[in-house]
């Protein structure tokens, strides 16, 4: 995997407050993050092109207000209504 050199202004680093000692990282995460978050890429995709083992970005997700589990209404009423045809 290759990477991109990118310049950023120290004043958007300021705000963002990323890590002055691996800002590259921190941005990549925010990337990876956001990624995620549009439902580009899978959790472990996005933890994979950030190089975060899974558990640490799934923290990282939360600590960021964006749960790492996907679990859509759809999915919710699929399990109610197979919770009620077993009678539970």
């Amino acid at each position: 995997m290759g990477t991109v050199n990118l310049e950023l202004p120290a004043d958007l680093v300021s705000v963002a407050r990323l890590n002055d000692g691996d800002v590259s990282k921190e941005a990549a995460k925010l990337i990876a993050l956001e990624l995620f978050h549009e439902n580009k890429v899978s959790l472990g995709r996005a933890a994979e092109l950030c190089r975060t083992p899974l558990a640490t970005f799934m923290e990282f997700a939360a600590a960021h207000g964006i749960s790492p589990i996907r679990y859509t209404d759809t999915e919710l009423e699929e399990d109610r209504q197979t919770l009620t045809q077993l009678g539970l």
